[in-house]
């Protein structure tokens, strides 16, 4: 079986290092487990580096030591993701003041990702931005990128069936 291909934004590493959610940075760090045993393929953008270098120093060193541990491919915005961004915003999938997490499930399509890894449930993991986001998948002639929150990704590890 081929390996999920994963986008992961921006709040699936900060969640390494967010103790006063401590049920989902143990998500978080169940997810990263797998992502380190190489079950992913996964990706990151421009966009996430960008937004880690928005962090305090000592939080950006965190995080970026939790990006070592890992294999990724990371992927430059460009001209085709912006343009998938834009087309989600004026389908009003999301707005102009979110157009950074369109951008990210943006990159995630252009970048053929199977899925996007998100803690975003107020702009990326809810059921408004998963229809818009095969609206435009659909439109644009990509194929269909499904939409995660860690726990999916973590689930079943003790079910015998």
């Amino acid at each position: 079986m081929k390996k999920l291909k994963i986008y992961l934004d921006t709040t699936i590493i900060s969640y390494l290092d967010q103790k006063e959610k401590p049920e989902r940075m143990a998500d978080t760090h169940l997810l990263w487990e797998k992502i380190k045993a190489g079950m992913f393929d996964t990706v990151i953008s421009d966009i996430c580096i960008a937004e880690i270098n928005g962090c305090s120093a000592e939080k950006r060193n965190v995080l970026y030591n939790y990006l070592s541990q890992i294999n990724y491919t990371l992927i430059t915005s460009d001209e085709k993701s912006i343009g998938i961004a834009a087309k989600m915003v004026d389908l009003q999938v999301l707005t102009q003041k979110s157009f950074l997490d369109c951008q990210h499930i943006a990159n995630a399509i252009v970048s053929g990702c199977d899925a996007i890894v998100s803690w975003n449930f107020r702009h990326i993991v809810n059921h408004k931005t998963i229809m818009g986001v095969k609206a435009v998948t659909a439109l644009e002639g990509y194929t269909d990128l499904l939409i995660y929150a860690p726990p999916i990704l973590i689930a079943g590890e003790d079910d015998d069936t």
